[in-house]
């Protein structure tokens, strides 16, 4: 077996992606591609990276859920007290990445990050699992913690604590934030590594302007 990192490789052959066949919106493109990746049933479909950075601009990145996209951008949900929440309050921009390798697409959208209206956050908190609410409210999340023991024992506390709760109550520390795109770049592999690439960029009057860049 042949071990090298470098020899590993993939020739991209499915799909192409043109201008003339892409959506001229970049919401109605991506919910065409979107609708694709779910019917080819893909593993945590919903999975992007997001990427944040200090205001000195040191970058970090993770893996989130997405959980609804619409006109005005994507939503994802986290705990506004950890890593990437803090990143977010001191420099709100970022960047959302899709890797649908099933279908040799890639989604890349860049632009700001707003957190969106307590109601909306509540009703996603009350749509969960009620372990999952609870563990929302026991993890001090990015936060060092003593071992996994005491996270364990916090979940405990806390599920006792609220046990016969007819309705959990979102913390005020968790709820979702917006991103709302200005760059939306679509790429498909093709062969000999020319991959099609189609970047949207917001103008200053709403509209969406397509550019093909060079793979």
């Amino acid at each position: 077996m042949n071990n090298r990192i470098a020899d590993i490789r993939k020739n991209y052959s499915q799909k192409k992606l043109s201008e003339e066949k892409a959506a001229t919106d970049p919401i109605k493109q991506f919910r065409k591609w979107w609708k694709q990746a779910i019917a080819s049933e893909i593993g945590e479909v919903n999975a992007m990276t997001l990427a944040t950075a200090s205001p000195d601009g040191v970058p970090s990145a993770r893996i989130v859920l997405l959980k609804d996209f619409d006109r005005e951008g994507f939503t994802f949900f986290t705990n506004y007290n950890s890593f990437k929440g803090r990143q977010i309050g001191e420099n709100p921009k970022g960047c959302l990445v899709f890797f649908w390798k099933e279908l040799e697409r890639q989604v890349r959208i860049t632009g700001l990050i707003q957190k969106i209206e307590p109601g909306a956050s509540d009703i996603y908190f009350n749509s969960r699992p009620e372990n999952s609410q609870i563990g929302a409210i026991a993890s001090p999340q990015s936060e060092v913690i003593e071992n996994r023991g005491w996270l364990d024992e916090e979940y405990k506390k806390q599920k006792q604590q609220l046990k016969g709760t007819k309705k959990i109550q979102r913390p005020p520390h968790w709820g979702g934030f917006l991103l709302k795109p200005v760059i939306i770049e679509f790429w498909q592999g093709r062969p000999s590594r020319l991959h099609d690439r189609l970047q949207y960029s917001l103008q200053d009057n709403g509209d969406w302007k397509i550019e093909r860049l060079a793979p």
